[in-house]
């Protein structure tokens, strides 16, 4: 799922509660305040996207008040790292971007020292949805992506530099697949949930329960049926398809930051195989039980939803 096709996707709604001016970035403007958020964005030149954007959603003199804010700010690496180039955020509307931007800001300084250890600690954005941040031995997380910079200190508050984007959630976990082009997965989800012999429950689970789900793309459910010699997800029994379903199903929110070499214990019983560094480019898989070792590449991470996360994989895993 492309994190601009989520973007585009998404309705964002906004609603700001301070007031914005359209003035300039540039700190000579107003010689009396000499190191706010904005200012430190304007002085980095690795910040010129992130600049960009805080122009383009007029939210510079917001960045530059009174505070005390947090912003973990993606820097240009990780725009393009995450498919948001100068053409991309031209095709975006101010509220959107700015929506974006909000995501990343909390109305309040938290340093380093001040995230909780241990899992994912929900805390409030200043767009009005949630974030979920960690600390532990490797370091300091926000939706499972890692702080590359922490501490950058500002007058008003304080900047982590982060290696990707963060995407507003688009919906529950079933929207966010549908909205992600997921349509085999979709298409294995409502046959299982309304065929004879399903479980009517499911679809309503998975938009509801606070879940992880390990989503095949559609070129993993077309190998599949490949090696089953089949052409259709109608053709495979209903009771296959939903003990497979629920194979790729976790208990509660687990990012790439909560994911461990071992094994992974499914929702519905069985474990997977996590191994973080034996995929293509040294990247993460997870294997099943009945995959003959074949591992699945996870190739995308950290997907937010309502109710989860989601991660891709590009083969289905067996029980």
């Amino acid at each position: 799922m492309e994190l601009k096709k989520i973007i585009r996707k998404s309705a964002f709604a906004i609603a700001l509660t301070v007031p914005l001016l359209f003035t300039s970035c540039d700190k000579d403007d107003d010689p009396a305040v000499t190191n706010t958020i904005t200012d430190v964005v304007v002085a980095n030149a690795n910040f010129s996207t992130l600049e960009a954007a805080v122009i383009k959603a007029n939210l510079q003199a917001t960045l530059s008040g009174t505070g005390p804010f947090t912003v973990f700010a993606p820097d240009d690496a990780a725009f393009t790292a995450s498919g948001i180039t100068s053409a991309v955020l031209n095709t975006l509307t101010p509220a959107q971007v700015s929506n974006i931007l909000l995501y990343h800001t909390l109305g309040a300084k938290v340093t380093a020292a001040d995230v909780p250890a241990g899992p994912n600690a929900k805390v409030t954005t200043a767009s009005g949805d949630s974030v979920f941040v960690t600390k532990n031995a490797s370091g300091v997380y926000i939706n499972g992506i890692k702080v590359n910079t922490a501490d950058v200190g500002a007058d008003n508050g304080v900047i982590h530099v982060i290696g990707r984007v963060l995407t507003p959630p688009a919906g529950n976990i079933v929207e966010t697949a549908v909205a992600g082009g997921l349509d085999s997965l979709v298409k294995a989800v409502t046959r299982a949930t309304t065929a004879p012999g399903g479980d009517p429950t499911l679809a309503a689970t998975l938009g509801s329960a606070i879940l992880t789900v390990f989503a095949p793309t559609n070129a993993a459910f077309t190998q599949l049926l490949g090696a089953l010699s089949l052409t259709d997800i109608n053709q495979i029994p209903v009771g296959t398809l939903l003990a497979v379903l629920r194979y790729h199903v976790v208990g509660g929110r687990a990012f790439s930051s909560d994911l461990a070499n071992g094994n992974l214990a499914m929702l519905a019983g069985g474990n997977t195989t996590i191994n973080l560094t034996n995929g293509a480019g040294g990247g993460p898989t997870v294997t099943g039980n009945g995959n003959a070792g074949n591992r699945s590449n996870i190739t995308g991470t950290n997907i937010v939803c309502r109710n989860g996360v989601v991660h891709l994989i590009d083969r289905v895993l067996l029980p």
